[in-house]
């Protein structure tokens, strides 16, 4: 039998909520497997803190087990780390993670220096996880293109052309990038980017099963 997955949305910082999932959900990550579809840091109050908590998980159970993917903001944490549009980093709400990795005035910490178990983590991001029935991935898949030639630049942050895509991309897609108020379910995809920085939920969804978990605020 194959085992159960786990995909967990776009976390952004929210490690109480991220904790409070995971009790609910309870997934026996010896046997089963847990998907993180990228987008650990940036808005939210602890970047830093899920990084440390997926990193510490995965110490606790069989590595193979937890899978996480690249998500857009890692991305661009990577580029500013190494110079490149910075501009574009902090316009999107990187200035929270700067700030939870090297303090308020995170300005004079250059040149900045991951710990070191996170300079591997970021370094490690998968742009995509398949099975024999999902393809997971961070933004989607440009129609009509084969998924090994995918440009990352789309696997991370293609949003319309994806969805509103009816294509049959060979195995049906799980998505974050793109918030929503609940999860899109669709033939061909289902959308698990349910919002939680922006005061609406972190959502798990649990697989072959296609049952829903939510944690939110309160």
């Amino acid at each position: 039998m194959s085992p159960d997955i786990y995909a967990i949305g776009d976390i952004h910082g929210c490690l109480d909520q991220l904790k409070r999932l995971l009790k609910q959900v309870n997934p026996d990550l010896h046997r089963h497997r847990l998907v993180f579809i990228g987008d650990y840091i940036d808005r939210g109050p602890d970047s830093k803190g899920v990084v440390d908590y997926i990193i510490n998980l995965r110490k606790q159970f069989p590595p193979e087990n937890i899978i996480c993917l690249k998500g857009n903001h890692e991305a661009m944490f990577l580029d500013f780390l190494n110079g490149v549009q910075p501009e574009l980093f902090l316009f999107n709400g990187g200035g929270s993670t700067l700030r939870q990795y090297w303090g308020e005035d995170w300005e004079r910490h250059q040149p900045w220096r991951l710990p070191p178990e996170h300079e591997e983590f970021y370094a490690n991001l998968k742009l995509y996880y398949v099975t024999d029935n999902y393809i997971f991935v961070h933004g989607g898949l440009k129609p009509g293109v084969p998924l090994e030639e995918q440009r990352e630049e789309d696997l991370l942050w293609i949003r319309g052309e994806f969805i509103a895509s009816f294509e049959d991309f060979g195995r049906r897609v799980v998505f974050g990038h793109t918030p929503l108020r609940y999860p899109l379910v669709m033939p061909n995809k289902i959308g698990i980017d349910t919002g939680c920085v922006y005061g609406n939920f972190l959502t798990c969804l649990k697989l072959p099963a296609e049952e829903f978990f939510f944690v939110g605020y309160d």
